[in-house]
């Protein structure tokens, strides 16, 4: 099976409201791909319905070429987390695995690597009811990896985990990606994904906004902009405005500016007698450029009100 996930002009209505429209993308093998967007951009139903849980009303959703639901050992295909709680709290952790590698031929040796691989194989014989939150995350992590497939999908893995445990499934998903596999993660915290993804789908309102390498995406949204740092702000605010440059306070003594070359700012800061400690391009962070995409794509603006 190809390792791809496929959504070919996907829409999905419930009711009056459009959850998805004419979404198309593509996961790729080999990559790490995050899936973002505000709440209510509609990644959810995007998931819901790659994994068959939902049907579209228009469009495909395809995994390795084929619909989820013709899969016939899908967890030997497309391993997935999308909920970490939906284990019975009475179960063990470990016939919580059993269960479902007996449902798709997988062997049962393989229950106890993946306990051992996510860090529960002390905790196999516990009762799931009992388990934290960042450890009902672990049991969902192997539940995904248990069939070895070639195609991952986690919905916010990082909920729950302690910054040991971050750092665990940061290098967790890398290296299912260095293998070949794709690996399909939603999240909100763009300062993991920075540091995790190859790859970015940006959604807003069931729209796609942006299909891109992160390294692309952060040189964009870097613009050529510079940083410089001094203990004059006000007045090197004023001079470089003044210039025609469009100038922001980062911290006490740290602005961005906006349409002056470095070589610009540091010849006029010079001619004007004011000093400075350093100059720098500025390097965007992908929370700032996530934010400048989905300005307008956001469901409710920050005092609550639904944005316009």
């Amino acid at each position: 099976m190809s390792p791809t996930i496929e959504v070919c002009g996907v829409r999905k209505r419930y009711r009056g409201t459009v959850a998805v429209d004419g979404l198309t993308f593509t996961v790729r093998a080999g990559e790490v791909t995050g899936f973002v967007g505000p709440n209510g951009a509609g990644k959810s139903t995007t998931m819901r319905i790659i994994l068959g849980l939902d049907a579209p009303d228009e469009g495909d959703a395809l995994v390795g070429g084929r619909p989820y639901r013709s899969l016939r050992a899908p967890l030997t295909q497309v391993g997935a987390l999308l909920d970490a709680s939906a284990v019975h709290p009475g179960r063990k952790a470990r016939d919580h695995l059993l269960w479902l590698a007996h449902s798709n031929g997988i062997a049962r040796r393989r229950v106890d690597e993946v306990l051992d691989q996510i860090g529960l194989a002390s905790a196999a014989r516990r009762r799931a009811g009992g388990f934290s939150l960042g450890m009902q995350q672990r049991l969902g992590i192997a539940a995904a990896l248990l069939g070895d497939p070639p195609v991952l999908m986690f919905d916010e893995p990082v909920n729950g985990l302690d910054p040991d445990g971050i750092v665990w499934i940061r290098g967790l998903m890398r290296s299912l990606a260095a293998e070949g596999r794709a690996v399909f993660v939603s999240s909100h915290l763009m300062s993991e994904l920075q540091d995790t993804a190859d790859h970015l789908i940006v959604i807003g309102r069931g729209r796609l906004i942006a299909d891109t390498s992160v390294t692309k995406l952060l040189a964009t949204a870097s613009k050529g902009r510079v940083e410089v740092r001094t203990l004059r702000r006000t007045e090197v605010m004023t001079l470089l405005a003044n210039a025609g440059a469009t100038v922001a306070a980062i911290d006490a003594e740290t602005l961005t500016v906006d349409g002056l070359t470095g070589e610009q700012v540091a010849g006029l800061l010079s001619s004007a007698g004011l000093a400075f400690s350093e100059l720098r391009s500025h390097r965007a962070s992908l929370e700032e450029a996530y934010m400048e995409l989905t300005r307008d794509a956001v469901e409710f603006s920050g005092n609550g009100e639904r944005a316009r």
